[in-house]
């Protein structure tokens, strides 16, 4: 794993951080960690959203039919109901 050392942070968020690595039941450490994770993680789930979109955009030519989500939504009910009353 690889160190990383950050320097100058300003004392009320040391102490903020303190506070939360507290109620996480973790080190301070282990908090910078969960928080870069998870930061790092979002900012891919946005990019990974962001391209799927484009992608669909791209299939439709920038103008998806109108109530295509609708009919998406209402067949995967249909379904739901028809595996529910097969079981």
């Amino acid at each position: 794993m690889a160190t990383l050392t950050i320097r100058n942070v300003p004392e009320e968020v040391r102490e903020r951080l303190r506070l939360r690595a507290a109620r996480a039941g973790r080190s301070m450490e282990a908090e910078v960690r969960a928080i870069l994770e998870a930061a790092t993680l979002e900012e891919e789930a946005r990019l990974a959203a962001g391209a799927l979109q484009d992608w669909v955009a791209g299939l439709y030519g920038g103008r998806p039919p109108q109530g295509a989500a609708d009919e998406l939504i209402a067949e995967r009910r249909r379904a739901a109901r028809e595996e529910a009353g097969g079981a």
